[in-house]
């Protein structure tokens, strides 16, 4: 499209424009003694400043092999404005690694050392800007919105709630025919390619779900519609992770809106699907938190770890670790690993309270009580499966069960699982799920860098508590915890 055009050519020129601007800003003398005379990192470099055909040839080649590096960001294609800036960013200090290495091997190409590492923190600054100002940018005439579903008779309604043009609809394979009074079309049959095809529609399909990453980035869209009969785990969500990838608004017809996460409250027939419920800055430093969170646990307990590890050997035959896949964001699973507490094949899906429970070992039941069998769990807040603050991550064969008493239980996926929460810190567990819901949305709506903060906190307090209680041999009387 005209629009990809245009943005293909502007940013592939800025990189050029700004690259050679920052080799020749880098390159003067004035910046270079500022930068080496109070720059802790690169204090006392010598300042080397190039002329002629050697200034000549430091721009020319600077230009090539970040122009080179940065050949990904040139293909349109929708990004949130954190992954604009991180890809960005990556690529300016692989682009920079290989002027430093191409200098080291051969002396005729190398940038002097001021000059290379001025020239990269402009650069860290300046392209990861225009890329999101570029992508940012309003395109002329209104974007397109497609339909996503197995529904015909969602796709319909959607159709006709649509105000922006519509492209056409994407359906995953269906095995079975549906009545005709449920769409306006005669009955949907299987095509070929397994999607539904409603002959009398105006609607073209577009064909299966294995093109909507294409469909979004060809056609430029704005918005996606989902028309399913229901919020599966696996086709629901895998569109709904398509979309917040690419940056990409995701609507739903208000009235099977009970198992999503709205972002507002509208009129209408359609309402916005929340993908991201914080800011990217927000983002940003919730991630930052969780990985110094999970360094410092890792560390500060790492003797621990061992010593519990052998106690669990001795207490009882079975692995040290218990390993159990659990709900992540946006319906995707992942596994989980705690401290074994129970005796080896006793799980079980239906929920207990730990006092009633007559399969924990003596060295299961008092490492839940001091809350340390979730140790083990920081290496998945340090991989970024869990956060340390969110909903609890659910057993996957717990979740139909616990479904079937909190209607809007599903909510919960679109909020990456956390250590802890607002429902642990008040004591709300799996076995009363309506009420540990409730707190789950309390924080899905509350949620903030500052109320992590304070949860962590109170949930710090919370376990110290218990293990002091613990170590001193005296009962808590409740003994239930959010499992």
């Amino acid at each position: 499209m005209a629009q990809w055009g245009g943005y293909r050519l502007m940013s592939a020129a800025g990189t050029v424009v700004w690259t050679a601007i920052a080799v020749l800003i880098a390159n003067h003398s004035i910046p270079q003694m500022l930068l080496t005379g109070y720059v802790p990192v690169v204090r006392r470099l010598p300042v080397v400043v190039l002329d002629g055909q050697r200034l000549f040839l430091a721009v020319g080649l600077s230009t090539a092999v970040v122009f080179s590096c940065l050949i990904p960001l040139y293909k349109p294609r929708p990004r949130r404005i954190l992954d604009t800036i991180f890809l960005a960013q990556k690529r300016v200090l692989v682009a920079m690694f290989a002027l430093a290495t191409l200098g080291y091997f051969n002396m005729t190409y190398r940038l002097p050392r001021a000059t290379l590492a001025m020239t990269m923190g402009i650069l860290l600054i300046v392209l990861p800007a225009w890329f999101v100002i570029l992508g940012n940018q309003p395109i002329k005439g209104e974007k397109p919105a497609i339909i996503v579903g197995d529904d015909p008779a969602q796709i319909n309604r959607a159709a006709d709630a649509i105000e922006s043009p519509v492209l056409g609809y994407l359906s995953p394979p269906l095995g079975i025919n549906i009545d005709s009074d449920q769409a306006r079309s005669p009955t949907p049959t299987v095509t070929d390619g397994g999607t539904i095809e409603m002959p009398s529609s105006d609607l073209q399909s577009l064909g299966g779900l294995s093109r909507l990453e294409q469909i979004l980035v060809e056609h430029d869209i704005a918005t996606v519609v989902f028309a399913f009969r229901s919020t599966d785990r696996g086709e629901f969500f895998g569109v709904l992770e398509t979309c917040h990838a690419h940056g990409v608004e995701a609507k739903v017809l208000r009235e099977h809106a009970d198992s999503v996460l709205l972002s507002d409250e509208t009129a209408g027939e359609l309402v916005t699907i929340d993908l991201e419920p914080w800011d990217w800055q927000d983002r940003l430093l919730k991630r930052i938190f969780d990985v110094g969170f999970a360094l410092t646990g890792l560390t500060a307990f790492a003797p621990l770890l061992g010593l519990i590890a052998l106690a669990i050997k001795l207490d009882s035959p079975g692995p040290v670790f218990y390993r159990q896949t659990r709900t992540a964001g946006l319906g995707r699973t992942f596994d989980v690993l705690k401290f074994r507490t129970m005796l080896p094949g006793s799980e079980s899906s239906d929920p207990v309270d730990d006092g009633e429970n007559d399969r924990i070992t003596r060295v299961g039941r008092l490492l839940r009580k001091s809350h340390l069998d979730e140790l083990p769990q920081l290496w998945a807040i340090l991989t970024g499966d869990m956060s340390v603050v969110g909903p609890r991550a659910a057993w996957t064969d717990e979740e139909a069960l616990l479904e079937e008493e909190a209607v809007e239980w599903r909510k919960r996926w679109f909020v990456k699982p956390g250590l802890t929460g607002l429902a642990q810190i008040n004591d709300a567990s799996s076995t009363n799920p309506t009420e540990k819901l409730r707190y789950d949305l309390e924080y899905i709506r509350r949620q903030s860098f500052w109320l992590d903060v304070k949860i962590v906190i109170r949930q710090m307090w919370i376990a110290l508590l218990d293990s002091v209680k613990v170590f001193i041999g005296q009962e808590r009387h409740d003994e239930s915890k959010a499992r």
